[in-house]
């Protein structure tokens, strides 16, 4: 009995210090430079499992005949991601709230989110509300609250007798308010600032004491981020948050980018571009959109935290629904990711920070 008692805790005492010399190299691993690895392992857990998931994002259950998309796995150069654990991540998180804001990326990766927590504790009760774009998973055993907020743009937007307009200069009562009441923030935006035509989110645009039907995108972009960083250092308790903000989601509309000159799209594609050591990578190119956000983050006084999945989502051109974003397969979604997918990456990395930050 004893013998036995001794092996146990020598094994205990051996993995904690695995544990610790782990999270010790993730402190100071650039997490983001790195390659796709094919890994027989995964993915974490089937869509069957995700009884929440939007069918947008289901790309099994919409018939996608390939499964290879499922299997790759990202590892730094630099060092190895501890294994994503939604039973570590859930005991860290007790009796706190995560928020995730911004469109439907984000809503991408906040479905991704509750999938791999719900996975590890299929049996776990939980509550679903919703109220004014907002909806959250409550995980009742540790009191841990996820929340998705539809919030395209982060600024104010208010809807008039002659339009809606979008303030550059102002957030909102309601969001500033649930802001305040949350652990973690992950923020995101960009994608609905690209929309024009009838697609544009806004009749007018409110820059200072000047009106106007619409403007450079990449300078209103800048501004709504300046309005939103300025409001996050000035009324966020970084002694009780943490703050992050997601980097842009790239897109794959154009197949001949990747040298495919025969391909539809992303249609078809069944593997990552191909990235074998650190100064290719860095070559990989960002969009104009990732420059701002850096720009901003950098210059924050307060340490907001850059979940720099740009480039590493730039490789997954096999990770978009394609046409099994429904089962009639019509129409070509090149901006989505499928679930299990490459958010399920984006949100093992967000792990890996919680990891840093809690450690």
């Amino acid at each position: 009995m004893f013998i036995v008692l001794l092996v146990l805790l020598l094994q205990f005492f051996g993995y904690v210090n695995g544990e610790d010399e782990l999270h010790n190299n993730l402190k100071e691993c650039d997490i983001y430079h790195g390659k796709w690895v094919y890994d027989d392992s995964y993915p974490l857990y089937n869509s069957s499992q995700c009884f929440h998931l939007n069918m947008h994002f289901d790309c099994q259950q919409n018939g996608r005949p390939d499964q290879q998309y499922l299997k790759y796995r990202w590892k730094p150069f630099a060092c190895d991601l501890p294994r994503f654990s939604g039973k570590d991540l859930l005991e860290r998180m007790r009796n706190k709230r995560i928020t995730f804001i911004g469109d439907s990326i984000s809503l991408n990766q906040w479905q991704s989110f509750i999938c791999m927590l719900h996975s590890h504790h299929p049996h776990a009760a939980f509550t679903r509300d919703n109220d004014h774009g907002f909806t959250q998973f409550t995980f009742l055993n540790h009191n841990v609250s996820v929340g998705f907020s539809w919030n395209a743009l982060l600024v104010e937007k208010e809807s008039t007798s002659y339009g809606m307009v979008l303030n550059l200069g102002s957030i909102s009562d309601f969001d500033a308010n649930m802001w305040r009441h949350s652990d973690v923030l992950i923020f995101n935006s960009w994608l609905w600032w690209l929309h024009s035509g009838s697609d544009r989110p806004w009749d007018f645009i409110v820059d200072g004491d000047d009106l106007h039907k619409d403007m450079d995108r990449l300078v209103a972009y800048e501004k709504a981020l300046s309005t939103w960083s300025h409001w996050v250092q000035n009324n966020i308790d970084f002694d009780k948050t943490l703050v992050f903000f997601r980097g842009d989601s790239p897109r794959h509309p154009n197949a001949s980018e990747w040298g495919n000159n025969d391909g539809k799209q992303c249609s078809e594609e069944r593997e990552p571009i191909e990235v074998r050591e650190v100064n290719e990578y860095r070559e990989l190119k960002k969009p104009a959109g990732e420059g701002i956000v850096e720009r901003i983050v950098r210059k924050m006084r307060k340490p907001v935290r850059l979940l720099d999945i740009t480039r590493l989502s730039e490789l997954r051109k096999d990770g978009h629904p394609g046409a099994y974003a429904s089962s009639h397969h019509q129409g070509m979604d090149c901006s989505h990711w499928c679930v299990p997918g490459v958010p399920d990456t984006w949100n093992h990395l967000f792990y890996a920070e919680l990891l840093r930050a809690y450690v």
